[in-house]
């Protein structure tokens, strides 16, 4: 009879604990899999065998029976009897038609370029740099969006994704009762200010990012869209210039892409075109306050490989504000996994 886990003498568990962290690739590996088969889409609402999936997705029965057994050990579908499987509540965010799904985030995780730049992690521990431009000759984005299309619309879901998951808690936590309009920068294809513009009815809203970017952009936010007459849509780059006027501007998950000093390059063209007094809001992960800290550390080392960029404390956003001369003014949660870093343009500049 195989022991259980609690059997397992001391001097054996840490071995087994360092080995089974070391293959969590393969969890990655099996997830992306899941993904790419459309497993959580073939199975309904009612458990079914192996061979009935196999069938469904067009793979080998005794293949997809191990690797359902290893998405079963992390919590990905359920076997309720031997070689019969059903939905978990992780398994169903797989599914394409699942609110707030993570289909395109698992398929991101996977794709060849993260093994890729994943595998040279040390090398940009010893340099501080990412790897990209090493492994692939030119920067992430521009790979993402240049060379593989395809794969960059992949990236584009994925944000928005992720984006939807957050963008109610921002709205609720994020206090706009006396602002009236407000600038989302790089703000993707608008969900957060769709969430912002439906919580508070007298706000309007400008969404600004890249000529690719607001092509895409929530056909409400619009012209003829429900939210289309209280929003202004508006491309350009960050980096730049952002020629926008509002009462408070928001930057989520712009600034962790990018090293100190392009962040500050960035704060500070924000405040050269800002009205004094204006609130400028960053919404990021903060590795000492998160909930979450498995996810936000091992996000601070993949936006280190992929970007050169970082997440950071709350020490090092007031450093931020500081140097791009902003004056820092709070940190409040949002009862999600990011946080609302705040501070406002000062009026001697």
């Amino acid at each position: 009879m195989a022991e259980s886990p609690e059997m397992i003498e001391p001097e054996v568990a840490a071995p087994l604990r360092l080995h089974s962290l070391a293959y969590s690739l393969g969890v990655t590996a099996a997830i992306t899999a899941a993904a790419r088969l459309e497993l959580a889409d073939a199975l309904g609402e009612q458990p079914l065998t192996v061979g009935a999936l196999a069938s469904a997705v067009g793979a080998d029965e005794e293949a997809l029976g191990q690797l359902l057994r290893a998405l079963a050990c992390q919590g990905l579908f359920r076997e309720t009897t031997e070689g019969v499987y059903a939905h978990t509540e992780l398994s169903r965010l797989l599914r394409a038609d699942a609110p707030g799904g993570r289909r395109p985030m698992a398929l991101l995780a996977g794709a060849p370029f993260a093994w890729q730049i994943w595998s040279r992690l040390d090398e940009a521990v010893r340099t501080g740099r990412s790897v990209f431009p090493e492994v692939y000759g030119t920067t992430l984005f521009t790979h993402l969006h240049e060379e593989e299309p395809e794969l960059g619309a992949l990236f584009d879901r994925a944000m928005a994704k992720s984006g939807e998951i957050t963008a109610a808690a921002v709205a609720e936590a994020l206090d706009l009762a006396d602002c009236g309009t407000v600038a989302d920068i790089g703000g993707g294809r608008g969900t957060l200010l769709r969430a912002l513009l439906e919580r508070w009815p007298q706000l309007r809203g400008v969404l600004f990012d890249l000529e690719r970017v607001v092509s895409t952009t929530d056909p409400a936010l619009l012209d003829g869209g429900e939210l289309g007459d209280r929003c202004a849509v508006l491309a350009g780059d960050c980096h730049q210039d952002i020629p926008v006027k509002a009462d408070t501007y928001l930057l989520k998950g712009v600034l962790h892409m990018w090293d100190d000093d392009t962040a500050v390059a960035v704060l500070r063209t924000l405040a050269s075109s800002a009205p004094a007094g204006a609130r400028v809001v960053l919404i990021e992960q903060v590795l000492d306050l998160s909930r979450t800290p498995e996810i936000a550390t091992v996000m601070n080392l993949l936006m280190l490989v992929s970007q050169g960029g970082r997440e950071r404390t709350s020490g090092q956003f007031r450093a931020l504000f500081e140097q791009a001369g902003l004056e820092f003014r709070q940190i409040t949660g949002t009862g999600s996994q990011v946080h609302l870093v705040e501070g406002v343009v000062p009026a001697a500049r």
